[in-house]
């Protein structure tokens, strides 16, 4: 067989590498708690499984590839709420597998030569990149800028080469947000370039603080723009594997022709208990009230075992200034079954710094911050 040079040039999924490293501790009997790997593992709220179980039908037939209109209501219906930007459902929204498949497939639908993604940043953005062909151009995340990109420090000709602009607030791995004005000037660019501005807003429902995390939604102005959710964090539903793209109408027209080809529409009856869950939010306090919890037992017993806290208030990771040594302690908490991702993780900008993922239930978290104590004092 002759190999796609993406997939051979390519290293393994760092987290692949995570989940070995613990399967290995698990078989030698250690008692595992994994801090790696940002799955949710709270139970998915009762009246989604419900309404899960309700769509099922005798008669399954193949889902359809622009998703079911009662589910488009119920996104357009919730980024009215949240964010007031009132979507048309037939024209501005397109439910998707999750969202990391509509991540890794959105260059392939672009024409340019470089996809814009942040450093450190979620590995899909640029693996995307890769197999679609083209050149990953890295934009900084340095703490002294709040872990912002400085899109003015590019030049226009490399702009006008960009197909795609990847943006992630709050940021995964560093828990900080973006002010509005970033989007502002990130779509300002865009449309002055040809490119497309995409936000990838996952954890827009997790936030530590009083102030909710604004949105590229809330530009007057959505030429351009794409912004993808998921109710993978929001609502405990990463099995489920559902969420969307929204924004510029043209786009999702476009990824409406596309879509067919690589057989990826959710199912139907996924569909109708993610419309349950967009349609409620009183199981979305719950939800954050419950990481809140996390990290108010283990943020204290990290920084007083010296690990400086980074990142921002949003998300449900923790991202640690660790030191030179970083990798070194990961591979230390690691021994001692506490699973952990070193920043490095995530690209070279990423040295120097841990990333907990607050997903081990709180009786979890209560027996890691008695280890940790001892291992870090």
């Amino acid at each position: 067989m002759r190999l796609s040079p993406a997939l051979t040039g390519m290293q393994t999924y760092p987290f692949v590498r995570l989940t070995e490293a613990k399967r290995r501790l698990q078989t030698a009997g250690v008692d595992v708690i994994d801090f790696g790997i940002g799955e949710p593992r709270e139970e998915t709220p009762g009246f989604i499984r419900q309404a899960l179980v309700d769509a099922l039908e005798p008669l399954s037939t193949y889902p359809q590839s622009d998703g079911l209109p009662e589910l488009r209501a119920a996104i357009a219906g919730w980024t009215d709420r949240r964010f007031g930007a009132p979507l048309d459902p037939d024209t501005d929204v397109l439910p998707t597998l999750g969202s990391k498949e509509a991540i890794f497939h959105m260059a392939q639908v672009l024409g340019g030569d470089l996809v814009a993604v942040p450093a450190p940043a979620y590995p899909v953005y640029e693996r995307g990149a890769v197999f679609a062909g083209k050149a990953v151009l890295e934009l900084p995340l340095r703490e002294a800028n709040g872990f912002l990109p400085d899109l003015d420090a590019v030049d226009a000709r490399t702009w006008r080469d960009v197909a795609l602009l990847w943006l992630n607030y709050p940021n995964n791995p560093t828990g900080a947000r973006a002010p509005l004005a970033l989007y502002e000037r990130a779509a300002e660019l865009a449309r002055e370039h040809g490119f497309l501005l995409a936000s990838d807003e996952a954890y827009s429902e997790l936030y530590f603080g009083e102030a909710t995390p604004v949105s590229a939604l809330e530009l007057t102005d959505l030429r351009g723009v794409a912004v993808l959710n998921t109710l993978s964090k929001r609502s405990s539903m990463p099995g489920y594997r559902s969420g969307f793209v929204a924004g510029d109408p043209e786009l999702i027209a476009l990824l409406k022709r596309y879509r067919p080809n690589v057989g990826v529409a959710p199912q139907a009856f996924v569909q109708r208990a993610a419309a349950a869950a967009w349609r409620d939010e009183a199981h979305v306090e719950q939800v954050r009230a419950g990481y809140r919890a996390k990290r108010d037992v283990l943020l204290p017993v990290l920084e007083a075992g010296g690990l400086r806290s980074a990142g921002g208030d949003a998300t449900f990771f923790l991202w640690l200034d660790a030191g030179p040594q970083a990798d070194v302690l990961a591979d230390r908490l690691l021994d001692a079954g506490i699973v952990v991702a070193p920043g490095s993780f995530f690209g070279a900008a990423g040295r120097g710094y841990l990333r907990f993922a607050l997903v081990p239930t709180l009786d979890g978290c209560e027996r890691a911050a008695e280890r940790l104590d001892a291992l870090l004092r």
